[in-house]
C-alpha cells in the first residue's frame, strides 16, 4: 500500500512506495508506521524492513518508487495484573488521577519488574485506565524513573489520555523538580 492511512495487507505487514528522493530510510520507515526513529532503526537492524526486496541500512537513502516492506512483529504477551498496593492519591475526577509515586516504585511493568509497579497499583484499585500506551503502560502519560518520587498524570480515558499525551508534546504542561543533595560532595 503507498498510503499510510491505509490497512495493512496482514498484521503488522506493511507496503509503502517511497514518496520523498533521498530521505533517509529509518525517517519513512518512523513516520509511516508512526512509531520512533529508534523503533524504526531496530525494524530495519533485525531485518524487519526491506527495500525492494532487499536488507538496507537505517542510513539509506530512498529513491522515488522504491518499494519498502514493513514487518512489525506481535510483541510478546504478558498479564498485568491488578494488585494491592497503597498509592496516594492526590488528585481524580473521571477523566485522570494524579498519584505521589514513592522512591523505590517502578512506574510500569518490563523485564525485571513485572510486578509491585504503579500501573499493578492502578489496576488493583478496579478503575479503568485508558489504553493508549499499551497493557503494560495503561493509562501512562509520562513517567518518573524508579528511585524518583513526586506526582504523575494518569489518563483514566482514552481521550485524557490523547490530550495529555498532545499537550505534553506541545510543552504546555509545566514539569518542575527539586533535587536534593547531602554530604561531602567532590565537586560543584
Amino acid at each position: 500500500m503507498s498510503d499510510p492511512g491505509a490497512a495493512p495487507l496482514s498484521p503488522g505487514a506493511y507496503v509503502f512506495a517511497a514518496d520523498l528522493d533521498g530521505e533517509r530510510l529509518d525517517l519513512a520507515v518512523a513516520r509511516w508506521t508512526g512509531r520512533s526513529r529508534t523503533q524504526a532503526a531496530t525494524l530495519i537492524a533485525t531485518g524487519q524492513v526491506t527495500v525492494d526486496g532487499r536488507a538496507e541500512k537505517a542510513s539509506w537513502r530512498l529513491t522515488p518508487g522504491a518499494q519498502v516492506d514493513v514487518t512489525i512483529p506481535v510483541p510478546p504477551g504478558r498479564d498485568v495484573l491488578p494488585e494491592t498496593i497503597p498509592i496516594r492519591v492526590v488528585f481524580e475526577d473521571e477523566e485522570l488521577v494524579v498519584v505521589d509515586k514513592p522512591a523505590g516504585m517502578v512506574v510500569h511493568p518490563a523485564p525485571g519488574n513485572w510486578t509491585g509497579t504503579l500501573v499493578n497499583a492502578l489496576l488493583g484499585r478496579g478503575q479503568g485506565l485508558a489504553a493508549g500506551g499499551g497493557p503494560e503502560r495503561a493509562g501512562l502519560v509520562h513517567r518518573l524513573d524508579k528511585e524518583t518520587s513526586g506526582l504523575l498524570i494518569v489518563a483514566k480515558t482514552d481521550r485524557a489520555h490523547r490530550t495529555l499525551s498532545a499537550a505534553l508534546a506541545a510543552r504546555t504542561i509545566t514539569r518542575r523538580y527539586a533535587a536534593l543533595a547531602w554530604g561531602h560532595l567532590d565537586t560543584d
